[in-house]
Formats: C-alpha cells, structure tokens, sequence
C-alpha cells in the first residue's frame, strides 16, 4: 500500500520507503488508532510503562516493558529481548490505550516475566534485520520440500525468523495430530537455528495472506478482527440467505466471519415474529410458511391448490392462530396488497406507422426545390424549345463579358517621381 508520506518529487506514490514506520496507519496490517495521544497527562509518574509491538507488519502482536528513559511513539522501530538474543519490532500502541489493552487480555502491567526494551533500533540492527528477512522466503520453500519428502500430512504456511537470526518460528496448518520430532531436528540442521512449530486455522492463514474480500475491502482477519467465533449455517437461514457453499465461504474455504455481524439484530427482530407458525388453516386448505421479512414484518405462506404466495402480517397470523386454537377456520387469508413504489414499465407495444411518419427535414428541402407556379408557366416555353436555344442564350451572355474586357485599355504604373507622396492617381489615358 501506498500513502501521500511516501510520495516522490513528480507527486506519484511510490509505496511506503519507511516500512510502516510513517505512522500513517495504512502500512500495517491490524493498525490501531490512538485517540489519546494528543491528550496531555501532567502525572507522568502514573503513566503507563508498556508498550504494544508488532512484528512482521502486524502479524504478530506482543507487550513489552518500557525501562529506558526515552519515550517512544507510534511506529518508532526498537530492538526489544527475543529469545537468546533481540528482535526488532515496530511499536503499534503506547499510553492509556495500553493499559486497556493488557486489561482486555489479563496481563498484569508489573508482571515480572514481561520482556524488556533494549534500546533504539540502530543501523546495525536493521541490517542484520533485513539480512534474516531475506532468508524467509527460501527457508519455506525448503521446509516444505522437507515435509512432502517426510510424508507429513501438513502444510508449511509461513516462515518468521527472529531479527539476529538465532530462532525461526514455523506456522502450519495441519487436520489432525502430526508428529514433527524428525521434522524440527531436520529443519535445526538445515538452517542452524533454533526452531518453533506453531499451528495456526484457515482463518489465520488466511489473515496473515491477506487479501479482498467479496465485499470489495480488504479481508476482516488481516485488518481488525482477532478474535475468531465459529460460524454456522444457522445463522445463514436466521438471515432468509440461500445455503450456497461458494457465496457463504471466504478464501479460507471457512464460512465468513462477517455473517455473524447482523446476526443478533436479526434476532432481535425474529422475536416479534409468532412461534409455531409454519402452517395455518383456512378453508381453502391448510397454508405452509415459506420465508419471513423481517424488513417489512410479513410473513409469505402458500396454499396447496396453487403456486401463489400471499404475503400476510403478524397480527394476521396471529389471529388466524387464535381462531385455529378455538377450532373456528376462518375461510381467507386477507393477504397484503405489497407495492412497491417504484412505477410498473409498460412494454411497448407493435404498432404499424407505415405512412404515418414524415421527415420534417426533407420536407422542407422538397418545398425549396418545388418552383412556384408563375415561374414554371414562364420557363414552360424555354424549356420547350430545346436544349439548343439554352447554349445559345449563354453564348450570348459570354460575348458582351468578354467584349467589355477587350474595351479595357491596360492600367499603366503611375510614374514614383512626383505622384509618388500626393496620393492621386494619374488620370486614365482614352
């Protein structure tokens, strides 16, 4: 992604050069807004010590003990204790926020196993960052050539290594139980680090991937939402969807964790709905329930005798239900009259104007071009004699033109002496 921090001399975007460190909040993935940070606090004795880094572009999240005497900001880069060594992060949440934040997951702020700031990332840091970085992407594909040679029913998802290089963590995606010993001392070997299986669902795959949802916006899990519920179809019929694997299943193959959001408001709205009114009986028969709307409160039942759906209201259906628990059937279903504002298109219709329409435009060419009809009796002898007495009417009119010029003595140039600056003409010589 690209933002206007990162822009070049010409004004095109040339993507983010800091690596998330603008503190623009569009470099990094599960970004979080800081609303208190242009708040003052006078105590600073009472401030909160922790802060909240993120690793590998916000995949991974962690707190950390702030025992430095320097104060960092969002998306300040610092080295922080890794496992055998240091691990550079980039600090995603500071303050108050913080404080909620580790109440949220029950971490205490004065837990003594925390892990420590170190310092600055310095230069050096960041080189040796960028060198283990750049082994990632080899060291996957070479894990993954090793577990199709060991037969291992997994799948090697995505490959971390620590800043100095001492630790890789694994994540992969396994069904069912798998057992890696041989696995971890292969890939300790290959690589010389020290190595971590983490197994993580589809849904985190999918999240630390990323992607564009169907929606048109970037997926749920890779931006916001860590907090993964099951999802079923029920909650698909809750809402009248059609239970069509393709359209409810996002890239994880998994249902889409954004079904779950409207869900309790459907809910709510259902409970205004009566229970045990799938069938109804009138006297044309008994009347089967084919959906709910909720937006419009209607239930829609059909009968047997026919393929119509009569769209009914609670308080309707609730009557009839009355009258069916007293054994009184009443003999209609007085269904609704639903209409929608929008007007009905009338189609048009075949009509044969064969005749009935006229060009307005070579109407009025054909009015220029018809004579009037003085002109036509006075040109009606002319024409009748012929084409011969027409050329000799312009031979006619050719000789008096060219007589006139033969008249026509050659205009001499006035003489440049003394006319030259009186601005007469010399008079014509006959």
């Amino acid at each position: 992604m690209g933002c206007s921090g990162c822009e070049t001399a010409g004004g095109k975007v040339a993507g983010c050069k800091s690596n998330g460190g603008c503190s623009s909040g569009g470099c990094n993935r599960m970004n979080v807004h800081d609303w208190l940070s242009n708040f003052p606090f006078a105590d600073m004795d009472t401030a909160c010590r922790v802060v909240e880094v993120s690793f590998n572009n916000g995949s991974r999240k962690d707190f950390f003990k702030n025992t430095t005497v320097h104060l960092f900001e969002k998306g300040d880069l610092i080295s922080v204790e890794g496992v055998s060594g240091f691990d550079v992060g980039t600090v995603s949440l500071t303050g108050e926020l913080t404080r909620l934040q580790l109440k949220k997951k029950g971490i205490k702020e004065n837990d003594p196993e925390m892990k420590r700031v170190l310092r600055r990332a310095t230069d050096r840091d960041l080189e040796i960052m960028a060198q283990q970085k750049a082994r990632e992407k080899e060291a996957l594909i070479r894990s993954r050539a090793i577990t199709r040679q060991l037969g291992l029913n997994m799948k090697m998802s995505e490959v971390e290594i620590q800043a100095d290089g001492r630790k890789a963590t694994f994540f992969y995606i396994a069904d069912d139980r798998v057992d890696f010993r041989e696995l971890i001392k292969i890939l300790a070997k290959e690589f010389h680090v020290k190595v971590e299986m983490r197994q993580i669902g589809a849904r985190q795959e999918a999240g630390k991937v990323g992607g564009i949802g169907s929606c048109g916006r970037e997926l749920c899990c890779s931006t916001w939402l860590s907090d993964f519920k099951s999802v079923n179809t029920t909650a698909a019929r809750y809402q009248n969807l059609s239970i069509n694997q393709s359209k409810l299943s996002g890239q994880c193959g998994r249902l889409k964790c954004c079904l779950n959001y409207e869900l309790d408001t459907y809910l709510d709205a259902l409970q205004f709905f009566p229970d045990n009114a799938d069938t109804i009986k009138v006297s044309k028969g008994t009347a089967f329930l084919i959906k709910k709307d909720i937006f419009k409160n209607l239930l829609w039942y059909t009968l047997p005798d026919s393929n119509k759906q009569y769209p009914l209201t609670i308080e309707r259906v609730k009557k009839i239900q009355q009258l069916n628990a007293q054994g009184v059937v009443p003999e209609e279903l007085e269904a609704v009259d639903v209409t929608t504002a929008r007007p009905k298109e009338v189609e048009p219709e075949f009509v044969d104007v064969v005749g009935q329409i006229s060009l307005r435009s070579l109407e009025k060419t054909e009015r220029r071009r018809k004579p009037k009809p003085q002109q036509q009796q006075q040109r009606g002898p002319q024409q009748a004699q012929g084409k011969p007495q027409q050329q000799q009417q312009q031979q006619q009119q050719q000789k008096p033109s060219q007589g006139q010029q033969q008249q026509r003595p050659p205009q001499q140039q006035p003489p440049r002496g003394n006319n030259q600056g009186s601005g007469q003409r010399p008079p014509k010589k006959k």
